[in-house]
């Protein structure tokens, strides 16, 4: 049985206090909200800290307000997005990445932010301590190889959030809080392009809130990939949004890919495509296509790299469709 390793457990009841604990330990601390992602990693050897910040006691992160838009406080469960009415409306491509992420269970635990910030995950890295040290371990944690390529000076650990690809489509901002500040950045810029330093987040920071402006106009919808119906992870994911005019015509279009690298990865080529036509069944096509041209998946997760690669026109394909109005849920 995988145990946890000690650690010091600290538990404040607002933001301020969460931030300064976090200003005083540095990179020896990790926050905890749901603990869905983070426990197992600290079972399996895969993250160490000393020190667990818990923000389950601070109500100003379960808030979820309708203005201009919608904020969502980062510590609303998953369960909480998916009984939204205004969300399941209004951005009802969340609403489907919410509702379609692990098991009820889980997601009565997960947190929205938590999701944003999940580990990316590798058939190599999300081993037991054991087995990644029969190894020799690998880029991401302990070791100096990326086992899935080999000559790679980068990690390729896979993004495998849900909701991120569908705010991204969403345009959404987050807002990070420390002791020295706070800033609101896009999110479609809160992650990089490596699998072990892949977010733009300091360790002192605390994602409070998730930011979306009005959906006027909007439709969305979120399509995954995964062996099995419930519980897994996405193998590739496609978030789609678009707003058009009463004929039909796209005026601002967003594809995001999930699932395919290291971040979500938004085709800006095929949602210019997309801008100024109509949802034809050969503009659909096109846009598919230009989708997946740049995209290569590698083998660091369920199923064949090769296959997961034939899949992306296809999900796109079904999203972009169902924007349309087609039937074919």
């Amino acid at each position: 049985m995988m145990r946890l390793p000690s650690f010091r457990f600290c538990s404040p009841s607002n933001v301020t206090e969460a931030a300064k604990i976090l200003s005083e330990e540095g990179s020896e601390a990790r926050l905890l909200a749901g603990g869905t992602d983070l426990l197992p990693n600290m079972k399996r050897g895969q993250q160490r800290p000393k020190t667990l910040v818990s923000l389950r006691r601070i109500e100003s992160l379960r808030q979820l307000s309708n203005g201009s838009g919608i904020t969502l406080g980062a510590g609303l469960t998953l369960t909480d997005i998916v009984e939204n009415d205004t969300v399941r409306e209004h951005y009802a491509g969340l609403w489907q990445a919410a509702s379609q992420i692990a098991s009820p269970q889980l997601r009565n635990m997960g947190t929205m932010g938590g999701n944003i910030c999940l580990d990316t995950r590798c058939n190599f890295y999300n081993q037991s301590e054991d087995w990644r040290k029969a190894i020799d371990y690998c880029l991401k944690k302990d070791g100096e190889i990326c086992w899935v390529v080999t000559k790679s000076k980068k990690c390729h650990a896979v993004s495998s959030t849900d909701t991120a690809p569908a705010l991204i489509s969403l345009g959404a901002r987050v807002r990070l809080v420390s002791a020295d500040g706070e800033r609101i950045i896009d999110l479609k810029d809160f992650y990089r392009d490596d699998g072990a330093d892949y977010m733009d987040k300091r360790a002192d920071e605390i994602l409070t809130e998730i930011i979306l402006d009005p959906a006027d106009g909007w439709q969305s919808t979120y399509w995954k990939l995964r062996r099995r119906e419930s519980f897994d992870f996405p193998i590739l994911s496609v978030a789609a949004a678009i707003r058009a005019n009463k004929g039909g015509t796209v005026e601002e279009a967003r594809i995001v890919l999930g699932a395919v690298a290291s971040r979500p990865l938004l085709c800006g080529a095929a949602s210019e495509f997309l801008t100024g036509r109509k949802l034809s069944n050969e503009v659909i096509e096109e846009a598919a296509k230009i989708a997946s041209r740049p995209v290569k998946p590698v083998n660091n997760t369920d199923l064949d790299a090769l296959w997961r690669k034939k899949m992306i026109p296809v999900y796109v394909t079904r999203a972009l469709r169902e924007l349309r109005g087609d039937d074919i849920r």
